[in-house]
């Protein structure tokens, strides 16, 4: 089975780490503990000179919900633009209405946008936000949106596998469905096997220790408890190299 290996990452290092693991497609984002936001300009840009993988763009203007205002739509569609100008080969975004049905306007309209750009297209984890998934599965097709990333409504995939199984089905090849959050090599050849998916999507992230050796532990910059500032989060090639490693079984 030709699987696809799509890696999550927070950064230009990240990105270079996930191909060199062998992924065969890059998620570029800012601010992973947020779920991912809009990487800068600068990060897109070199992610696209120096890997020869494709790099998807995250399009999100900020965390939170995916309720977006006019100026916030506004954001994400210039944000596109420049993602293609830079190199990018898709972009991944999600827009819901309040009532947590798919924003099947908006969504066509950056669908189509893109297309015209050349770049691919992913739904994000907004679908796992959207109140009835066979709806919002099908108003998604209806955009021609190429793929879904979806962790089965559930905070890790292994938990919606029921959900993530059905959506292949219900699909029938009319989208892809690809399976994220909380896949490892411990238990992505049992989810492959029982959802059939072939597309997945992890981090394989691990902890890395800043140089800093004076260090004021009682401010949080960011005023978040609970999130390091001196440790940051970065792909490890050897972690996908175990991940890939599973599916060539």
């Amino acid at each position: 089975m030709d699987y696809k290996i799509e890696v999550c990452t927070g950064s230009v290092q990240s990105a270079l780490e996930a191909e060199k693991g062998g992924a065969t497609r890059v998620e570029l984002c800012a601010n992973l503990f947020e779920g991912g936001t809009t990487p800068s300009a600068a990060a897109v840009e070199l992610s696209c000179r120096l890997l020869k993988v494709p790099v998807y763009v995250m399009i999100r203007p900020r965390g939170g919900d995916f309720l977006y205002s006019d100026l916030e739509f506004e954001i994400m569609k210039r944000d596109i633009i420049h993602a293609q100008k830079f190199g990018a080969a898709g972009v991944v975004f999600g827009i819901l209405r309040a009532n947590g049905t798919v924003d099947q306007q908006r969504t066509g309209e950056l669908v189509s946008m893109a297309k015209n750009l050349k770049l691919g297209t992913t739904f994000h984890r907004a679908f796992d936000m959207s109140k009835n998934p066979v709806e919002a599965l099908e108003t998604i097709i209806a955009t021609g949106c190429e793929r879904i990333l979806t962790s089965g409504q559930e905070n890790k995939a292994v938990e919606g596998k029921e959900l993530i199984k059905n959506l292949v089905s219900l699909s029938a090849g009319r989208i892809a469905i690809m399976a994220g959050s909380g896949i490892n090599s411990t238990n992505v050849a049992e989810l492959v096997e029982y959802t059939g998916i072939t597309e997945i999507h992890v981090s394989g992230k691990q902890r890395i220790a800043g140089g800093m050796t004076y260090r004021n532990h009682k401010i949080n910059m960011g005023g978040l408890p609970g999130i390091p500032e001196y440790e940051t989060d970065q792909t490890s090639a050897a972690t996908i190299k175990t991940i890939v490693k599973q599916l060539k079984k």
